[in-house]
C-alpha cells in the first residue's frame, strides 16, 4: 500500500481517540458533574460529592489540554533546534534572530533547496506561519508530530 504523500492541505494530524471521544467524554462528565452538583444543592449529604466531582473533573479537562500544550512546546523547540541545525549545514550561519518560533515551525517543511530563501522571506516580511507553510513548492514531510 503506498503512502499517502503529505501538503499543506493533508498536514494536520488528528487523533480522532484523544481530539474527539476523550474531549466529548469529559466534555460529558463536566455537564452531568455540573448537573449533579445542581441537584445536590440542598441536600447537605450529597454536597461535597458532587462538589469533589466538578473539581475532579475540571482538573481532567486541565490535564487534557496542558498535556497537549506541553507536548507541543517540547516540539516545538526540538523543531527550533533542527532547522537550526540544517540552515547552519546549509549555509554556515543561523537563522535569522527576527523568525519567531511558528515561523522555524511552519519552515520545516520546505525542501533544502527552498529553505534558505524561504527564511529570509519570512524573516524579511514577517510571513505568518500558515503563508509559509502555503510558499513550500516541494513539501517536505513531517509525520512524527502530531
Amino acid at each position: 500500500m503506498a503512502e499517502k504523500v503529505q501538503s499543506y492541505s493533508n498536514h494536520a494530524q488528528v487523533v480522532p481517540m484523544y481530539h474527539y471521544v476523550t474531549f466529548l467524554l469529559l466534555l460529558a462528565t463536566l455537564i452531568g458533574s455540573f448537573v449533579n452538583l445542581y441537584e445536590s444543592l440542598g441536600d447537605s449529604s450529597r454536597i461535597y460529592s458532587a462538589s469533589l466531582l466538578v473539581a475532579l473533573t475540571l482538573v481532567t479537562l486541565f490535564l487534557y489540554f496542558f498535556a497537549r500544550l506541553f507536548a507541543l512546546k517540547a516540539q516545538d523547540r526540538a523543531i527550533r533546534a533542527e532547522e537550526q541545525l540544517r540552515h547552519y549545514v546549509l549555509t554556515g550561519r543561523l537563522l535569522d534572530s527576527r523568525l519567531t518560533v511558528q515561523q522555524i515551525v511552519g519552515l520545516r517543511f520546505a525542501s533544502n533547496d527552498e529553505f534558505v530563501a524561504l527564511a529570509q522571506r519570512a524573516a524579511d516580511q514577517n510571513l505568518p506561519a500558515k503563508e509559509i507553510k502555503q510558499a513550500v513548492r516541494a513539501w517536505r514531510a513531517d509525520t512524527h508530530r502530531v
